[in-house]
């Protein structure tokens, strides 16, 4: 069943390199959830004692809680890096990451898009990511349909949506019931600001972060979503 979200999101002070970034904090019917940023696509949900963290690749992750669970959305180096996994990672906490991952992360469970996993209280989906027009070259896309993973995480019915690298595919506008949704906008390698407004109107979540928007405009997102009833939350990634 979902759950009403907190009307007002808190800034918190966490003494640490940790202390910079803001923090979310959400409710849901097994207690509250907090969402904290980190830099470009990595961030941090933490909810009943346990730590998520979503492709520890970029910027410091000092004073960052360790990992019960990491999830990792693509083979690039903005969201795999294999020494910051082990930074973050509890011994023996698990990583979720799509096939092509394992190549790099051999110790992962694999996780394939329309597939899903329960580990505790968390549920986790893995969704397509791809681009439908935007590549390299001639033919070419930069990042094909079924190598990553967009992810839809459920902990105490709040339902969050981790699009990754991506452009407004079918699969995102066809979603129903997001609390929460982080999607990015940046080219050539995903979609412009404009794109991913449109997109995210489709699919109508309460919550919707910028994120992964370096070299972009989160103000023209926001712009492009007013009057939608969609609360748009611009925080510094970089």
């Amino acid at each position: 069943m979902k759950t009403a979200l907190m009307v007002l999101s808190c800034i918190l002070t966490v003494p640490s390199a940790f202390a910079a970034r803001s923090v979310e904090e959400f409710k849901t019917s097994a207690g509250a959830l907090k969402i904290t940023t980190v830099m470009h696509a990595g961030f941090v949900i933490e909810a009943g004692g346990q730590v998520v963290i979503v492709d520890p690749a970029q910027g410091s992750w000092d004073g960052v809680p360790q990992a019960d669970l990491i999830l990792i959305t693509d083979i690039h180096g903005d969201h795999l890096n294999q020494s910051m996994i082990a930074k973050v990672k509890k011994p023996n906490g698990a990583v979720i990451a799509p096939e092509a991952v394992v190549k790099t992360v051999t110790d992962a469970q694999i996780l394939r898009n329309g597939e899903s996993k329960t580990i505790g209280a968390w549920k986790i989906e893995a969704l397509p990511m791809y681009n439908l027009k935007r590549g390299p070259s001639e033919g070419k896309l930069y990042h094909d349909k079924g190598r990553g993973n967009g992810y839809i995480v459920t902990y105490g019915g709040l339902r969050i949506y981790i699009a990754g690298d991506t452009e407004g595919i079918p699969e995102m506008r066809a979603l129903k019931n997001i609390d929460v949704a982080f999607v990015p906008m940046n080219l050539p390698y995903t979609m412009t600001p404009e794109e991913a407004a449109d997109a995210v109107k489709a699919f109508h979540p309460k919550v919707v972060y910028p994120y992964h928007y370096m070299g972009s405009e989160p103000k023209a997102f926001e712009a492009a979503l007013a009057g939608s009833g969609i609360d748009v939350r611009i925080r510094n990634w970089y």
